[in-house]
Order: structure tokens, then C-alpha cells, then sequence
């Protein structure tokens, strides 16, 4: 018997689902797509048909989704990382720069970490229960789970937050292309290279 029941309302063939990779299926870069998980089939399938008054699409605790991404400006060595959120139907979108001459000398990766790390502390605070970071850089999936051993001062710190943190949150790592035309990929791109001033 299935844990969870995704339920789809719009997507690419809307239903009920009984794992996260078949929901994602028809949700992914689908737009406008809005999908819940619930615990039991009955209230996810009168979530497909729009009955869902009672509970409203922003309460989801469930799944979070966030696309991270990082830039860099080498004529002020500042770094910056863009997220987007996906949850409950809804989108959220998250910038910031930051001036960190130690971690600067990561470039862009330095803004993806720092993005996964905001992404994740959102996702606690938020009470989400599974946390998906989308990332186009290996290393966010891999110093977390230690397959690449973190040797510098902002890896270190960052493996050590995920530490501080994977027991409070199921948080899972998917590896997208970089600028392969993944929309929320792309628009995380954009996010981090708007925040230092890139067109």
C-alpha cells in the first residue's frame, strides 16, 4: 500500500499517482502545473476534481522542489545564487548577492552551494517533509553525500550544514543539464545573474 498519493490536477494527464517519479512525470516543466501529495487516495482524488476548499494548495507540508543555481562577477569577485521554489502549485523565486572573498574564489559554484543552503534552511522553516534540489553542478549532490570529499572552507561548511540538518528534512539531490533548456533550471540561471547586475 502506498505511503503517499500524489494527486495531479493539472498536468500532462491528470490523476492520482502512488510514487513521486510518476507524479513528476507529468508535472515536470509542465506549466502551470499544480499537484498535492496526500496520505490518503479518497482526499487526493478530490483534489484532482477541485474539491479541495478545505484544504488549501499553499498549506501543502509535504513536497518542496527548488531549482539552485549560482553566478559570478569577476570584475567584483561577488557570486550571487538563484532558487526557485516549487510548492503546491505555486512558484517562489529567491536572489541574493553576496561578497565573501574566501568563497570567491569558487565562482559560480560558491552561489549554488550558498543557494542549496538557503533552499534548505526555506524548506525547515517552511516545515516541508522532502526537499528536491534540482542543480546543475555535481558537487551540491556530492559533498553532501560524500562522495567528493570537501576540502575547502566553504565545502566543509556546507557538507556540515546538510549535516546539521538531513535528520530534520528528507532532502534528495537530481542532477539537470546546465543550459540545456530546463525552464526552472534556466530561470534559476537568470535569478542569480540578475541579482550582480548581468543581463
Amino acid at each position: 500500500m502506498a505511503n503517499k498519493f500524489y494527486a495531479v490536477r493539472n498536468g500532462r494527464i491528470p490523476g492520482v499517482y502512488t510514487s513521486w517519479e510518476a507524479c513528476r512525470e507529468q508535472v515536470y516543466a509542465f506549466p502551470g502545473a499544480v499537484y498535492k501529495s496526500f496520505p490518503g487516495r479518497l482526499e487526493a482524488e478530490a483534489f484532482v476534481r477541485g474539491e479541495d476548499q478545505l484544504h488549501p494548495i499553499s498549506e501543502d507540508k509535504g513536497i518542496m522542489e527548488a531549482y539552485v543555481d549560482g553566478s559570478f562577477r569577476a570584475d567584483s569577485a561577488e557570486f550571487s545564487y538563484g532558487i526557485v521554489i516549487l510548492r503546491g502549485g505555486e512558484e517562489l523565486y529567491f536572489s541574493e548577492k553576496i561578497e565573501d572573498a574566501e568563497l570567491a574564489s569558487m565562482r559560480n559554484v560558491a552561489g549554488e552551494i550558498k543557494g542549496a543552503e538557503a533552499a534548505m534552511r526555506y524548506a525547515l522553516e517552511q516545515k516541508a517533509e522532502l526537499l528536491i534540489i534540482y542543480h546543475d553542478y555535481q558537487g551540491i549532490a556530492s559533498w553532501c553525500t560524500g562522495e567528493w570529499k570537501a576540502n575547502k572552507p566553504g565545502t566543509i561548511a556546507y557538507r556540515a550544514y546538510y549535516e546539521s540538518v538531513k535528520d530534520l528534512l528528507e532532502i534528495r539531490f537530481v542532477k539537470v543539464k546546465g543550459h540545456s533548456h530546463d525552464h526552472y533550471n534556466d530561470l534559476a540561471d537568470k535569478l542569480a545573474k540578475e541579482a550582480l547586475g548581468i543581463e
